[in-house]
Parts: structure tokens; sequence; C-alpha cells
């Protein structure tokens, strides 16, 4: 079996929207649920060793457009966010991870060797991430908190607007560039970032975003949860430009689980094969390299392949790989090493 260090899921997001419904997040995780992608049994089960875990404030006002007769849709951006009650959702998911690291549900990794000692001991090694910076203010005060908290790893913007930058709606076919990039504010953002080591992640962001934080950062170019456009063109995935680009800076796509991104027709559609998601991954080694590919499930955010199904069923994946002729390095690679080869340069620890 692989282990897996998955670029992307939104656990965090299910159980604090469960905690709200009154239940335990800390005994959800540990005793499992019938519900959502991931819970201590079934990483285990799947290999999934950990990942990167968002806090992720939702879009109450988003509502996905149906396709039309051709197949093509396109929801509109969400509404911008409060930064208040933006932030009073982020501190709850931040509680969370800290009170689940407290009880030994996982351990919230601030570093590259906490993450493989928790490898060694069978430990969930969760990292802090921040989908969309809608808690942070201009001042960046907030930024230094959540740093303090564990906070590894940030979307400046999710698929809406915020005073940091603009985000790319979900729509078929259509170009990633969509609009405007960083702000001045989202400038100041990456920059530091780049001081604190805290990662950039440019999954969501609108192609001008892309290329405002490769003028701007000192980062390897990261989009943990993407796929590439050229097999299916929805906004959300990787132009051959954007992936060399990513290639050049010795950065890291991570193959999204979505169906919808992985489809060559773009539907919601479960009964997805394996061989879509080894098609991306095939694309991006021959365009980036294999040092260059991972995996960013989408875990608990997003529609997956029926054959997948949750965390249980990754090594289905690894497996499909091996079949299409990966080798055992190659699979370390794109499972776990990449990954975190990239969070050790963002982190400063080659330093």
């Amino acid at each position: 079996m692989q282990s897996v260090f998955d670029g992307h899921n939104d656990v965090l997001y299910r159980l604090w929207k469960h905690s709200k419904e009154g239940a335990d997040p800390v005994r959800e995780f540990i005793d499992g649920t019938p519900t959502g992608h991931i819970d201590k049994r079934r990483a285990i089960k799947g290999g999934l060793a950990g990942g990167l875990c968002a806090i992720y404030v939702p879009s109450g006002d988003l509502a996905f457009r149906a396709p039309d007769a051709n197949g093509h849709y396109s929801t509109p951006l969400a509404a911008p966010l409060e930064r208040a009650p933006s932030l009073d959702i982020a501190v709850e998911m931040a509680s969370i991870a800290l009170r689940m690291d407290r009880a030994g549900a996982w351990k919230l990794c601030r570093s590259t060797a906490d993450i493989r000692q928790c490898m060694e001991d069978d430990m969930f090694a969760a990292v802090l991430h921040m989908e969309g910076c809608e808690a942070i203010g201009e001042d960046l005060a907030a930024l230094d908190l959540f740093h303090a908290a564990g906070l590894r790893s940030l979307g400046p913007v999710w698929s809406r607007h915020n005073i940091f930058g603009h985000g790319v709606p979900f729509a078929y076919p259509m170009s990633p560039d969509t609009g405007d990039g960083l702000t001045h504010a989202g400038e100041e953002l990456v920059r530091r970032c780049n001081q604190l080591g805290i990662l950039v992640d440019l999954a969501h962001i609108t192609e001008k975003g892309f290329w405002d934080v490769a003028r701007i950062s000192d980062q390897p170019l990261v989009a943990s949860h993407s796929n590439v456009h050229s097999l299916t063109p929805v906004a959300r995935n990787l132009t051959d430009r954007q992936l060399d680009a990513i290639r050049e800076s010795k950065g890291v796509a991570g193959l999204n689980y979505a169906v919808a991104m992985l489809r060559p027709d773009a539907r919601e559609n479960a009964e997805t094969p394996l061989s879509d998601m080894v098609r991306h991954i095939d694309y991006m080694v021959q365009r980036m390299g294999i040092d260059c590919v991972a995996l960013g499930s989408d875990f608990d955010g997003a529609k997956i392949p029926a054959e997948i199904a949750d965390a249980a069923g990754n090594q289905r994946l690894v497996t499909a790989l091996q079949k299409a002729g990966y080798g055992q390095e190659d699979l370390a690679k794109i499972c776990r090493d990449n990954w975190l080869r990239v969070l050790r340069s963002a982190w400063h620890e080659d330093n």
C-alpha cells in the first residue's frame, strides 16, 4: 500500500457543519460516520496518511447552474463575504482542528518532520489550510494569529472575489482568464506568506492572479486541487502555460478527484471511470515531469468517482496507476513525496 499525503480536503468544513447540528467533531472523526469521505477508520483503510485540511467559509447564495442542451454551464460567482462572520467561522474551524489535536484524533503538523513522524506512528497528519481569506483583514493581523495556531497553507481566494483578489467561476467550457488578479492587498498577503513560510495555493484564482503570484512569490507554484484544462476545459483547470510555469518553478499540481473536473463532458456524474483520473495524471506527468504531480482529492468537498467513493478507496487509484505503468518510485512521488518536497521549500526548511 502506498501512503498518501493529500493536497486538499474539506473534512474540517464537514465536521464544523455537523457540529452545528449537535455532533461531536472529535468522536465523528474517530468513530466514523456513514456520510462524507474522511474519518480515521477510512483513512487507515485507504492509506490516507494526512493532508491539507481546509478552513472554508461557505457561500450561502451559490446556486449551481444546470447544463444546457449542449452540456455547457456557467454558475455566477458567489457574492463577496463580510469579514466579521467569516472570521467567526474560521476561528470555529481552527478550534475544531486544535481540539482534534489535543484529543489525539490527529496531529496538527507544522513541519514536514511532523508529517513524517505521523506516518511512522500511524497518526493522521493534518496541515491547517485556509481556502479563501475572507477571515483575514487587510492589515494581516489575523494572519499572524492563524499562523501561530498552525496555519501553513492558504489560497488567497475561493471561487468568489475578496479584498485580496478574484476567483474563477464554476463554468464549462471556459478559460481561467475570467477577470482581474491580485489586488494590492493580495500582493502584500503573498509577500507576508513568503516571510512566514505559509504555502500560497493557486487552485481557485483567475489566470491573471496566477501570473501575479508567479511574479511576486519566491515559493514553488502550487495548485493543490486542479486538473488539465486541455482535457476538461472548466475554468478551474490549468492551461498548458500554467502547467509549464509550475514545472519551471519546481512546484506541484494536485489531481482533483471532482468528476466535473475530470470528465471530458464536465458532468456531475459519479459513474466516472478511473481511466479519466489516469488520463489527467498522464498528461501532467508528460507536461511537467513526475516531480511536479501529486494528489489533491477534494474529499468532503466534491462529487468523486463512485469507484473510489471515499478515503477508503484511495488505493484503487494507486492500482489503476500501477496498471498504467507507474512504478513504485513514481507512485511514491505522486502519492506523498512531491508534496513533502514543496512544503519543505515553502516552509523554509531547506534554508
